[in-house]
């Protein structure tokens, strides 16, 4: 029971990673606020979390609005007084388009979702953990966080932000019992290819260039697991890593 009696918030975890994290973390003994756009979704995890003896409880949020934001911490300040952990998960992909075909909506909304609110999420938890006297936070990044060929010029560029943001967060508290790290998963199995629209064809065509070297594709729960350690007390010398977890994809 490495989390027992941790108070956690999930974003994005209906499915594919977030859903593993947040069944992971229930195992471990956490209560977890399973935060998701698809509040049925959400709901079903819940009900398999409780139907294994855990605790949980299941909210609305679209991570790009500040009042599902606040909702979010203040339910979960209400349900369980506290909060331990916080794990940034939710996140969209861009069509893989180059710097010179991307459209002002689309980095908007790439950078609302997957930098923007991740900030906002941190700040609001980070104050939490300064009252407390500790906290974590897990980042769920992308190998996109780190190279240049893994999607298009928004989602790279709104991963790299995330990465910086880790970094400089685990150095500023670093003296105040707070942890920041992140994950950088290569290709795992989830839905987030249902975020894909629009693709570019030149785009896609480069960044098909490395896929032949990628050894093979991830499952979501063993992205969750190293999720756990970092949330851990098992990872409390870590502070301001982003951990790599793609089967040696990037190694080459």
């Amino acid at each position: 029971m490495k989390l027992k009696d941790k108070i956690a918030i999930v974003t994005g975890a209906a499915s594919g990673m977030g859903k593993a994290i947040a069944l992971d973390f229930a195992a471990e003994g956490a209560k977890v606020a399973v935060s998701d756009l698809n509040l049925e979704g959400a709901q079903a995890v819940v009900e398999l979390i409780k139907s294994s003896g855990g605790e949980a409880f299941a909210i609305k949020t679209n991570v790009a609005d500040d009042s599902d934001i606040n909702a979010l911490f203040m339910e979960t300040m209400t349900q369980y007084g506290r909060l331990d952990i916080l794990v940034n998960n939710a996140g969209i992909m861009d069509g893989m388009e180059p710097v010179g075909e991307l459209a002002d909506e689309r980095w908007d909304k790439l950078f609302a979702v997957n930098t923007t609110a991740v900030m906002k999420s941190m700040r609001k938890a980070v104050n939490i953990f300064l009252e407390q006297g500790q906290g974590v936070i897990v980042n769920n990044i992308s190998a996109g966080g780190l190279m240049g060929a893994r999607a298009g010029a928004a989602y790279t560029a709104s991963k790299h932000a995330v990465v910086g943001l880790t970094r400089n967060t685990a150095f500023m508290y670093a003296g105040k019992n707070i942890r920041c790290n992140g994950i950088a998963p290569g290709a795992v199995i989830t839905n987030i290819a249902s975020t894909m629209t629009n693709m570019s064809e030149f785009g896609a065509s480069r960044q098909a260039l490395g896929l032949p070297i990628n050894p093979r594709a991830g499952q979501p729960e063993e992205i969750a697991k190293l999720a756990v350690f970092l949330a851990s007390d098992d990872a409390s010398f870590i502070n301001g890593q982003v951990v790599t977890a793609d089967g040696g994809w990037t190694a080459y």
